[in-house]
């Protein structure tokens, strides 16, 4: 595990990434960019967090991310030419710029932080503002100039795949302006679930709390580890196999299909101890000529979605061939639904360990 661990929480946090292989070019927002934050309000965390242009660059240097969904517009231009295109959540516009030089016929580019203002000027700076409309709101809340729309498109995915519920905003979306026949990119996302050995960390950050200066702060300990952390695993720490939990249909899916219970099995590849179980997420973009996406696993190029790691109370210890089975239910908090509550019951009866458990973690 690296050293630089972040909650869910803390998406400001700037994570920088090297690919020599990789070229993306970037516009400039201007020198605006420091003042866009002066008239926000702490009334809404979640808007006020992307109107800083921080973490859009963060978004914009994940190459995988970013690089993915310009390749997916540019190499299939029949799914945007001559198309009215919805950019849902268009942050800097990066998309909905893609859309334009793809050839749609207008993009209307949705943002509801302060970063739409910062959008409009990007976009006039590269010629784009007969083709891009930009609009300031919530997607809920606005009305758009047309009727329907051909194609929505959206980079809504959060850390757990599901946090921060943009989603549902999306769905929205979906059921309200998408012509019948029309597309949804990308479409499919998938969350799988695999076991870590990572002793180190747990000890540094979890096991801390037993005895701090010689001080007794258990009780911190019992509130950490309810709090899935967001960080890159080293593909060397996983001690199992990955099952599928969920994958998701945008196109046809529900809002409600976002809440759910999924049964895993979890095979032991080698002799180890596992300290933590690690969920990430695949997403797809089935309808191009061939089909295209990216993966945020432990074994893939790095994203800034890392993996969610959820440690367990008790260190596991289990043999090759042994299995842990169990289920996962994931559910939006009652009280905020950007957050996501997370129910993990599993079982190992191994030749040395042998548990039941059921733990509870809330991403918030």
């Amino acid at each position: 595990m690296t050293s630089t661990k972040n909650n869910g929480s803390e998406q400001t946090q700037e994570t920088k990434f090297h690919f020599e292989d990789a070229d993306v070019s970037m516009s400039d927002g201007g020198d605006n960019n420091a003042d866009v934050t002066d008239d926000v309000t702490s009334a809404d965390y979640y808007f006020d967090s992307y109107s800083h242009f921080g973490i859009h660059e963060e978004m914009l240097k994940d190459v995988v991310r970013t690089k993915s969904y310009q390749d997916v517009i540019y190499k299939n231009k029949f799914l945007i030419k001559d198309k009215i295109v919805l950019d849902v959540g268009a942050g800097t516009g990066i998309l909905s710029l893609f859309c334009a030089k793809a050839g749609a016929a207008h993009v209307y580019a949705v943002e509801c932080s302060q970063m739409a203002d910062t959008a409009k000027e990007i976009v006039k700076a590269n010629g784009l503002s007969d083709v891009i409309t930009v609009l300031k709101g919530k997607i809920e809340e606005i009305e758009l100039p047309v009727l329907k729309v051909d194609v929505i498109i959206s980079e809504w995915m959060g850390y757990f795949l599901l946090y921060e519920n943009m989603l549902d905003t999306v769905l929205y979306a979906r059921n309200k302006w998408l012509v019948d026949g029309g597309i949804v990119l990308p479409d499919k996302a998938s969350l799988y679930l695999t076991a870590i050995e990572d002793a180190h960390y747990k000890e540094d950050k979890v096991d801390f709390w037993e005895d701090v200066y010689g001080f007794d702060m258990s009780c911190i300990k019992r509130r950490a580890i309810t709090e899935p952390l967001v960080d890159t695993v080293d593909g060397n720490q996983i001690v199992t196999d990955s099952k599928l939990l969920k994958t998701m249909d945008i196109s046809k899916m529900a809002s409600g299909d976002a809440s759910f219970t999924a049964p895993f099995t979890l095979v032991a590849q080698r002799n180890d101890h596992i300290h933590a179980l690690v969920a990430y997420f695949d997403v797809a973009f089935t309808m191009c000529h061939k089909k295209m996406g990216f993966s945020t696993g432990p074994k893939s190029r790095a994203t800034h979605w890392k993996q969610t790691v959820l440690y367990l109370e008790d260190v596991l210890t289990i043999c090759e061939g042994e299995t842990i089975t169990g289920s996962m239910t994931i559910a939006q908090n009652k009280k905020n639904p950007r957050d996501v509550d997370i129910k993990l019951n599993y079982s190992l009866n191994g030749q040395h360990c042998k548990i039941s458990r059921t733990h509870s973690y809330k991403m918030r």
